[in-house]
């Protein structure tokens, strides 16, 4: 998933543990490029944000 700030526009992309909600930061993501990297390096598919 993706963690976006509102006021800054930072995203930050990582896992959430679905039992505890806890977010676990891989890296920032700065670019689409970047993100398109993280989800082929992870086998994503779709990714969710949450702000």
């Amino acid at each position: 998933m993706l963690r976006c700030s509102i006021c800054t526009g930072e995203q930050v992309a990582g896992f959430k543990d679905k039992q505890s909600g806890a977010f676990e930061e891989i890296t920032l993501i700065r670019n689409e490029r970047e993100l398109r990297d993280f989800m082929r390096l992870y086998g994503i598919k779709a990714i969710s944000r949450e702000y």
